[in-house]
């Protein structure tokens, strides 16, 4: 199974992370936040955003390893609980990750914490409507 993270996954778009942050819905999972929007699947399922705020850490060693963290964390869940739910209900899904604590957490809190959250995105991915596929004229 292909674990890697590809460039195109990133979410860098101006105006697809404020209608993120807009429009989208928020979860929370200490010491994690994940607003997420659902949109019609286009080239990939999923585009997440990773944010460490310098007001709660201060120290830039200390966010680049809790970014590297929740990085990991989605890398090694996603394959099983979110990207099944998104192929079979034909939704896309734009995430932001914002860490909430003002200390570092290990690992194993970040991995499990993860892994809440994308379920329950993928819970409400599979209880809403199917997206409305754009009829091609001919």
């Amino acid at each position: 199974m292909d674990y890697k993270l590809k460039k195109d996954e990133k979410l860098c778009s101006r105006t697809a992370v404020n209608n993120l942050f807009d429009e989208g819905k928020s979860l929370m999972a200490f010491p994690l936040r994940a607003a997420y929007r659902l949109r019609p699947q286009g080239q990939h399922p999923v585009q997440f955003l990773i944010s460490i705020p310098k007001k709660r850490i201060h120290r830039a060693v200390m966010r680049v390893g809790l970014r590297r963290r929740v990085r990991e964390a989605y890398r090694l869940t996603r394959r099983e609980l979110l990207l099944p739910e998104l192929v079979k209900t034909g939704w896309g899904v734009d995430i932001a990750f914002v860490y909430l604590d003002k200390t570092p957490a290990p690992y194993s809190v970040i991995h499990e914490k993860m892994t809440l959250l994308l379920q329950r995105i993928a819970d409400a991915a599979s209880k809403q409507q199917q997206p409305v596929e754009k009829e091609e004229q001919a």
